[in-house]
C-alpha cells in the first residue's frame, strides 16, 4: 500500500539513484542514527537511568520484539553482557 504518486516515487528513486554509493551509505547511516537516538529518547523517558547493558536490552526490545520468539528473545537478551 502506498499514497505516493508513481510519479513523485519515481523521481524520488532516480533522485536517490543519482547519488554515488558512498553518498547513499553515509544517507542510510546517518538515518539510522537518528533512528537509534530516537528509540533511546523514548527509553529514557519512561526509565530511571539504567546501565549501558540495560540500555541495550531496551533497545534490542524495542527495535526486533515483534521478530523473535519469547523463548528467541530471552536467549538473545541472556548474551548482552553485563557492563
Amino acid at each position: 500500500m502506498s499514497d505516493t504518486p508513481t510519479r513523485i516515487e519515481q523521481m524520488y528513486n532516480e533522485m536517490i539513484m543519482s547519488r554515488t554509493p558512498s553518498e547513499r551509505l553515509r544517507m542510510a547511516s546517518k538515518m539510522y542514527d537518528s533512528g537509534r537516538k530516537l528509540v533511546i529518547s523514548g527509553i529514557n523517558k519512561g526509565s530511571t537511568q539504567l546501565s549501558d547493558s540495560q540500555l541495550r536490552r531496551q533497545i534490542f526490545l524495542r527495535i526486533y520484539e515483534n521478530d523473535f520468539t519469547s523463548v528467541d528473545r530471552e536467549r538473545i537478551i541472556n548474551r548482552i553482557p553485563n557492563m
